[in-house]
């Protein structure tokens, strides 16, 4: 095995979200710390793609690709300390624990996994085997949610006893979960579990606390077939891309007319057959697309929370309540299709540090009998997620920074942010208030 400050990387999952892995460990500035030696994947073609692209962009020779049944070979032949896993959700936990059997560390995309049984034999392999595992949670590195962080830890509006929050994803990147295999709750764990992770482990983390029940209510409200039928709507197709009968939806994606769409999944399809421009408005969509939860929290504070996946804007609003006052947290995001060309070269995704953007977001303090006044938030950083992705990137692959907010995230945390959405998804299912203590891992 390599040195530790020379660690030998893999990545098994070669869609859009590697991106930002293998570009890092491609530049000169994580090269001191880090290789990448091989890629693992369902799709040769993705896989060359990369490579190409490496050697287009920094001029590096090509990695040694390998299928998915050839992973723990992989492992062993390029002597892989640490495998880096965005693969889809619900195989995670396959290649988490394959990986710490192996005898290396693993760095994981949210969500860790999809259900507690899943959860429960993670949390057991890192026991056994004492391997570390990381869940790369972005939004807890962005500037402005760390200030917000440090204001509810300074104590300025008391002891926190309510949180409202409002996540509102937009019809350019809302429609895209409805395009892709998140669409398929077996794949996704649905939005509860793949996007709302983010929005419940920034809740554990700002408040310092875990959930103990929860209630949900949410169903398919705006895409699926049935849903357009009842407006009057008709879009017979199960695809978008070169159907001519598409040119007219606004939610159509033709990957055609996208240099890395299409190659990444266009031009790989006759491998694995997977579609990545499904209609939104067709068939075969069993996940949420509107709901409500309510949270209750170990320390005594509830949480109301709102996703929309249908909405004019993209952000979120959050209230948190408290014995002093009241701090209120909006953010305007800016809204993107994952993986498309003209979203990677945009100038607030791309890691270009000569560029400062800051995506608007605002906090106003209201003390009790006091006037409410604005509190400055750092000012923008190149990189996607707020700049979160620049300074997570240097965490994982450097770590030489002091960690006092508690930005990295591990698997006990990453199982507590699950575990509030596979509640909710047991809510809407059973109609009915869900503790967590029925789910809970018995190793957490």
């Amino acid at each position: 095995m390599s040195t530790k400050s020379q660690k030998r990387y893999a990545i098994v999952g070669l869609g859009s979200r590697s991106r930002i892995y293998w570009e890092a460990l491609s530049q000169k500035e994580y090269q001191p710390y880090g290789s990448l030696v091989a890629f693992c994947d369902v799709n040769q073609k993705r896989m060359k793609y990369a490579n190409e692209l490496r050697k287009e962009k920094y001029g590096l020779p090509p990695v040694p690709c390998y299928t998915e049944d050839r992973f723990l070979e992989m492992i062993r032949n390029e002597k892989v300390d640490t495998v880096i896993v965005t693969t889809i959700d619900r195989t995670h936990h396959r290649y988490i624990i394959q990986s710490m059997e192996a005898g290396c560390d693993v760095i994981t995309e949210k969500p860790l996994t999809t259900t507690a049984e899943r959860c429960e034999a993670i949390l057991q392999t890192v026991e056994r085997t004492g391997k570390c595992l990381r869940v790369t949670f972005n939004y807890r590195y962005a500037p402005r949610n760390q200030r917000v962080k440090e204001l509810l830890s300074q104590g300025v509006i008391g002891t926190i006893l309510s949180v409202h929050f409002e996540w509102l994803l937009d019809t350019r990147h809302g429609a895209d979960y409805f395009r892709r295999w998140h669409r398929d709750k077996r794949n996704s764990g649905g939005l509860m579990v793949h996007k709302a992770t983010h929005h419940f482990d920034l809740v554990n983390w700002w408040l310092d606390t875990r959930p103990v029940s929860v209630y949900a209510s949410g169903g398919l409200k705006f895409y699926g077939k049935e849903n357009a039928e009842l407006r009057g709507e008709r879009y017979p197709y199960t695809r978008t891309t070169g159907i001519p009968d598409a040119k007219g939806n606004p939610f159509a994606l033709d990957l055609s007319q996208d240099l890395n769409l299409s190659r990444l999944y266009l031009e790989a399809e006759t491998e694995d057959g997977y579609l990545r421009d499904q209609n939104v408005f067709g068939d075969g969509i069993s996940i949420e697309d509107d709901i409500a939860v309510l949270v209750n929290y170990q320390n005594g504070a509830s949480m109301s929370y709102h996703l929309t996946a249908y909405s004019p804007w993209e952000g979120f609003r959050i209230a948190f309540n408290g014995t002093k006052g009241r701090l209120e947290y909006e953010v305007v995001e800016t809204s993107y299709v994952s993986g498309a060309e003209e979203d990677i070269n945009r100038p607030d995704i791309r890691d270009a540090k000569e560029i400062q953007i800051q995506e608007e977001a605002t906090v106003i303090l209201r003390p009790l009998w006091g006037k409410p006044h604005g509190i400055p938030l750092p000012s923008g950083r190149a990189g996607g997620h707020g700049g979160a992705d620049t300074i997570l990137l240097h965490d994982v692959f450097i770590g030489d920074r002091e960690d006092p907010l508690g930005l990295r995230a591990d698997h006990k945390a990453g199982a507590w942010s699950i575990l509030t959405g596979i509640a909710a998804n047991k809510s809407m299912e059973e109609k009915r208030l869900v503790f967590i203590k029925e789910i809970v891992p018995a190793t957490l």
